[in-house]
């Protein structure tokens, strides 16, 4: 089940997010300060191109972690995690993009508090 919805995610949209995730990555990867947060982005990438079988565990994330998911918060991650969780309520509406909108969710909690959070 889970390889199916991988797949129809990918097909139907699910690349642009892991693209705009990658790109912004390596955009962030390319200055000093900017790396933590482009390993966040990538982090984001992987999940936003394949998220079915796959949990989010936002864990202990220490004084730096802390640190980053404020700055991360303050700078795009409420942002991110508010686009997500639109794009789920709007999957929400019809009952087949019930399991996609579930993943927008997913998508949600790791936009909001990358830092920290583990995928499994």
């Amino acid at each position: 089940m889970s390889f199916l919805g991988n797949l129809l995610w990918f097909l139907l949209g699910g690349f642009i997010p892991f693209l705009l995730y990658l790109v912004a990555g390596i955009v962030l990867c390319v200055t000093i300060i900017g790396i933590p947060f482009g390993v966040q982005c990538f982090k984001l990438a992987g999940l936003s191109a394949f998220p079915f079988g796959r949990d989010v565990e936002i864990g202990q994330f220490g004084a730096f972690g802390l640190i980053g998911n404020i700055l991360w918060i303050m700078l795009a991650g409420w942002e991110l995690a508010i686009t997500h969780i639109v794009l789920g309520l709007i999957f929400y509406i019809t009952i087949i993009g019930i399991p996609f909108g579930r993943q927008h969710f997913k998508l949600a909690r790791l936009a909001f508090v990358p830092f920290g959070a583990t995928i499994r």
